[in-house]
């Protein structure tokens, strides 16, 4: 083996990041329904009943397979909830409900014993089933740190036995928001420490030759979630291991939010091919959940079918690093700029000033002044149109370049051109062109024409099936070109329901997003229409009839960026989607706190049902609201705690207090 392919098994996460491959990786069964291997990628969701309620848990469990659920977890946080999974089981069965069931482990040890020998699977969390948080810095000698680990290995081994016992499968989920002191003081809060935190527990059990498990690495921010399953995947290769991952984002929230930061980070690993099992994590009845990550599944079916993209010899990035590809900035587009959006108007006839308001724009007639909202779009493309008015302010507009030829004198108006037509012009705007290219342009030299050049900004486009890819793949020749341009990333999408645009734009954008690609984001639609096979079982379709496309697509780029963490324009929710260890009811909750709070833009407020995942994650968040009793919440700031127990009633008048403290409060 050369320097090189040593240098590229470093960075290696997947099969190709050209051709669409599954990774192939042990097949494990869950029941009777296997995992990994050639199997599809499997559906699962979580309960929301209190465990001990036989009745509810099995009438849920029974609508979320109807909903699509292959498998479904139910929380055992005491010895009594999992002793009364055998009763759950026991109904589902007579009912003639075969579903594998799954039980999610925290702090007990002695319920996850009990639990193996009653469901198919058990869920365990590495930084809660023996390691106690107390958030403290702690100097491990190795020495110190092996007696640590024989310590979990004492206490991990007789659950590991019952599993091989039973044929019990194993999760081995990793949550960002939970990882232990140990972990924590050692690689902190990072990526690398969520792969340690798997796989000091997968080791153990490798040494009992029990091997049948699968891996999860989850977190809210979606980026720190890919990065930390690339990772696992890279360490998993270099120790001979292929286990079965389980893709989730979790406490993404809900509503469209919580559906773009999903598909965003599932979505994402699914484009190279990873992942065995799905859970879309929503604060919503846990039904709804499955339909979405069925859609996002489905893609998938035969991508392998995708026009050929040019191979690669190395990945010229840091895949388990973020790093923003250098640009040069174009009057605010590129350099050290967040991405713009583009909204598209080449189909639309603008007769008035209100025609604007869609995309963030109002005029106020008696001042005779703009006034731009928070998610106002920062380009419009008019195509073969015009404006009947001068370009607003914090407005540019692109035009074909057969129209803006023609027009004199142009204010805030930029010409859109093919290479080969730009190169050949004799007439350019002397401040800004945007220049269109595609995989076939890149191929040709005449590309590096353009290096020098102050004035492109590049609009990538592409009409692959496995279209993510050859985009990533011109980023790619970019980098490799040193071409410090400004990139515009363009996708174009034709009969597509809102619901998939949704998901489908999350991964295409957020996916390169997240690997520091982007200076704008350019959605154009052909036809939007009707979903007719998520069996009604969207919770909303979030948009309004009385909304045009324009304003749609407006709202969920901007969203797209949020989740990217590239762009805030409003308060972020990291919100569980809760289980049977909730102490209060999420989703009416989350809708008040949303309701009085949805003005702060860039505060995160983190609300937790329970304390299981509460403080980690309130360290990714200014503020934290978590359930510490019945009717009791505490709450947090950033992962220190500032008041508790609070009683329910007064918990949201006490956050906003605290937000007022801080001078981070603005009246609505």
């Amino acid at each position: 083996m050369n320097m090189e392919t040593k240098i590229e098994n470093l960075k290696k996460y997947c099969n190709s990041l050209t051709q669409y491959s599954r990774y192939k990786t042990r097949e494990v069964y869950i029941g009777d329904i296997p995992l990994g291997g050639n199997n599809p990628i499997r559906i699962q969701s979580m309960t929301t009943t209190d465990t001990m309620n036989t009745q509810a848990t099995v009438e849920q469990t029974i609508r979320m397979v109807e909903a699509g659920c292959e498998y479904v977890r139910i929380t055992a946080p005491s010895i009594n909830e999992a002793r009364n999974l055998e009763n759950i089981k026991n109904e589902l069965r007579k009912r003639g409900y075969n579903v594998p069931l799954i039980a999610d482990i925290h702090f007990t040890p002695n319920a996850a014993e009990l639990a193996a020998r009653i469901v198919e699977k058990v869920r365990i969390n590495p930084g809660n089933y023996v390691d106690k948080k107390k958030f403290e810095l702690i100097e491990y000698t190795d020495a110190e740190y092996q007696e640590e680990l024989e310590r979990i290995r004492e206490k991990f081994v007789p659950l590991v036995k019952i599993c091989k016992e039973y044929g019990t499968a194993m999760r081995i989920g990793t949550n960002h928001g939970s990882l232990s002191d140990r972990i924590m003081s050692r690689y902190g809060d990072t990526p690398l420490g969520m792969v340690e935190s798997a796989l000091e527990f997968l080791r153990i059990c490798e040494d009992e030759g029990f091997h049948n498990i699968v891996l999860s690495m989850k977190a809210s921010n979606p980026q720190v979630m890919v990065q930390a399953y690339r990772l696992l995947v890279n360490k998993m290769e270099a120790e001979g291991m292929n286990y079965p991952l389980h893709l989730g984002v979790t406490e993404a929230g809900g509503g469209e939010d919580g559906r773009i930061k999903s598909a965003l980070g599932i979505g994402t690993l699914l484009e190279d091919g990873l992942g065995d099992t799905i859970r879309v994590s929503l604060t919503e009845d846990p039904e709804f959940e499955a339909p979405v990550a069925i859609s996002l599944a489905n893609r998938y079916k035969g991508r392998e079918n995708h026009q050929p993209i040019k191979s690669i010899e190395e990945n010229p990035i840091d895949p388990f690093n973020y790093n923003k590809r250098k640009t040069f900035e174009i009057l605010g587009i590129g350099g050290s700029n967040v991405p713009r959006v583009v909204a598209d108007y080449s189909n639309r006839i603008i007769d008035s000033y209100r025609d604007l308001i869609d995309i963030g724009f109002s005029y106020d007639e008696l001042s005779d002044k703009w006034n731009l909202s928070d998610t106002a779009a920062d380009l419009i493309y008019l195509g073969k149109n015009s404006l009947p008015f001068d370009c607003p302010n914090g407005l540019k507009a692109i035009n074909d370049y057969e129209v803006w030829q023609k027009v004199e004198n142009p204010y805030n108006s930029y010409p859109l051109f093919e290479l080969k037509n730009y190169l050949n012009s004799t007439k350019k705007s002397d401040e800004l062109n945007f220049v269109k290219i595609n995989s076939e342009v890149l191929s040709n030299s005449d590309i590096t024409k353009i290096k020098d050049d102050k004035t492109v900004v590049l609009i990538v486009e592409t009409n692959n099936l496995h279209g993510m890819a050859e985009q990533r793949r011109i980023f790619f020749e970019l980098l490799n070109l040193d071409i410090q341009n400004p990139v515009i990333i363009k996708r174009d999408y034709d009969n597509i329901s809102f619901e998939k645009l949704q998901l489908y734009s999350s991964t295409d954008l957020g996916a390169l997003l997240i690997d520091g690609f982007g200076d704008g984001v350019w959605l154009k639609v052909y036809k939007l229409i009707n979903d007719d096979d998520s069996k009604g079982l969207y919770v909303k379709s979030f948009i309004r009839k009385t909304e045009s496309k324009e304003k749609i697509i407006n709202r969920l780029l901007f969203n797209i960026l949020q989740a990217a963490r590239q762009r805030i324009s409003k308060t972020e929710y990291i919100a569980c989607p809760s289980c049977g260890r909730t102490l209060f009811d999420l989703q009416e909750t989350t809708e008040m706190i949303r309701k009085r709070t949805e003005h702060l833009k860039g505060v995160k407020i983190a609300i937790m049902g329970c304390i299981v995942n509460g403080p980690g994650e309130m360290a990714d968040a200014d503020y934290g609201y978590v359930g510490s009793g019945v009717d009791k919440i505490t709450l947090y700031r950033e992962k220190n705690i500032v008041r508790r127990n609070i009683p329910t009633k007064n918990a949201v008048d006490e956050l906003i207090n605290l937000i007022k403290e801080d001078g981070k409060w603005v009246e609505p």
